[in-house]
Parts: C-alpha cells; sequence; structure tokens
C-alpha cells in the first residue's frame, strides 16, 4: 500500500467520491468505459487475476496512474510515462478575463467536439459525470474549458484543459485554472493534475499558475488480449 491517496489517485477516486459509478472486483476498479479509460487497483503487484476478465473486454485497453497489479495471462502491461503530478496549495491571484459559465447538458456536444480535437484519448461521452465544467465561448464557439476529473474528500483532480486552436494565446487556460483553482480550495479540498513532462508548455503553464510538482508519478495501459 502506498502512503498518501495521490499516490494511487485513481483506485482512492473510486473509493470515496466515485464509488457509486465504480465498476469494482476484488482489489481492482475501473471507470464504466463510455466515463474515462481509467483502471485502478489497491495497489502494487496485488493478484487481480479473478478481477480483471470481468472488468475488461477481449481487445479493450485501460490506463493506470502510479500503482500495477501482477498482470496475469492474457494481459500485457505497458509504463507509458512518468507524469508530473502537481498541486497548488495556495489562491493565487485573480486573472483578467471574459466570463466563465459552467458547462452543463446543453453544452456537451460543444465539449465533446472541442475534447476530440485537441484531448482525444481520455475523454469519453459520458466524462462530464465525473465533475463539474467549465468553459469560455467566443463570438458563440467554445474556446476553452477546464473540469474536474478524479476526486478525494480532500482533494480534487483538475483536467481536461482545453483551448481551441484558433484561440490560443489569449491566457484563457491560465483563467480558467485560476478560477476553478482557487474555488476548489475555497471548498476546502486541494487541486491537482497530471502533466507530461515532455509537454513543456502546459507544465510551465501549471507553474506559473500556482501549481507544484509534489512527485512523477509511472502512467501505465493495460491491455486484454483479443
Amino acid at each position: 500500500m502506498t502512503d498518501h491517496v495521490l499516490d494511487n489517485p485513481i483506485w482512492e477516486a473510486l473509493q470515496s467520491r466515485h464509488r457509486d459509478i465504480a465498476q469494482a472486483k476484488g482489489e481492482a476498479a475501473r471507470y464504466p468505459s463510455q466515463v474515462a479509460p481509467f483502471l485502478g487497483v489497491s495497489g502494487d503487484a496485488v493478484d487481480v487475476a479473478d478481477a480483471l476478465p470481468a472488468l475488461m473486454e477481449p481487445g479493450e485497453t485501460t490506463l493506470l496512474l502510479g500503482c500495477m497489479p501482477q498482470v496475469p495471462a492474457g494481459f500485457e502491461a505497458k509504463q507509458l510515462a512518468l507524469l508530473a503530478q502537481m498541486v497548488c496549495e495556495q489562491p493565487v491571484e485573480d486573472t483578467e478575463g471574459p466570463e466563465i459559465i459552467e458547462l452543463g447538458q446543453a453544452h456537451r456536444e460543444d465539449v465533446l467536439a472541442l475534447t476530440a480535437l485537441v484531448y482525444p484519448h481520455y475523454f469519453r461521452p459520458h466524462t462530464m459525470q465525473l465533475g463539474r465544467y467549465f468553459g469560455i465561448y467566443q463570438d458563440g464557439r467554445l474556446a476553452a474549458i477546464i473540469g474536474e476529473r478524479m476526486g478525494m474528500d480532500d482533494w480534487q483532480e483538475i483536467s481536461a484543459v482545453c483551448t481551441h486552436p484558433d484561440f490560443l494565446g489569449r491566457g484563457y487556460a491560465r483563467h480558467l485554472l485560476t478560477m476553478l483553482g482557487n474555488d476548489t480550495l475555497a471548498r476546502g479540498r486541494t487541486p491537482y493534475l497530471h502533466v507530461a513532462h515532455e509537454n513543456a508548455r502546459a507544465k510551465e503553464l501549471y507553474l506559473r499558475s500556482g501549481y507544484r510538482v509534489r512527485r512523477d508519478i509511472p502512467f501505465f495501459s493495460l491491455r486484454r488480449a483479443d
């Protein structure tokens, strides 16, 4: 077992704030495939030989953060990267920018179109069930969004920080990060997020928005054979 909930964020979220939608068996749990591609296990090297066939379809790939179980026959695991896990522990000065609105079902198609363009690997048709989402519209178009994903009692992952290519360079992402980070802290929870070290532009944005690197966390894929 790990010492901190953020060392195993998928499992911890599925045991707490998202337990009502978790698909679980034994020491493994996952999000429904139409919500998110993430699966978590209770700790490194746990035995999930009975659980995984019940949770994953043949040919399906899920993604894990922090902990990897024993990999049973018929499954293939790969480490994809070491991600920077970043946290924001203090409010930051508000940034100026256009109006931010909370996004709901009426905005779903706009959100799916934007994420399909710039955030295609992780956003699913029902990802917005995981938390609140906010956006900026300009000239009738959804220009930028941000949302909440994996969360525990004291922690909230910030995710889907997306800006349409036509609206880059206007400070919209930082405006959204500041708003949601400060709001999360005001609600008594600490925001955190994950970013690839290779994504230097995004990492620098997060550093300028009050985040610091907490640790490097391994990011894995787990595929069930056809």
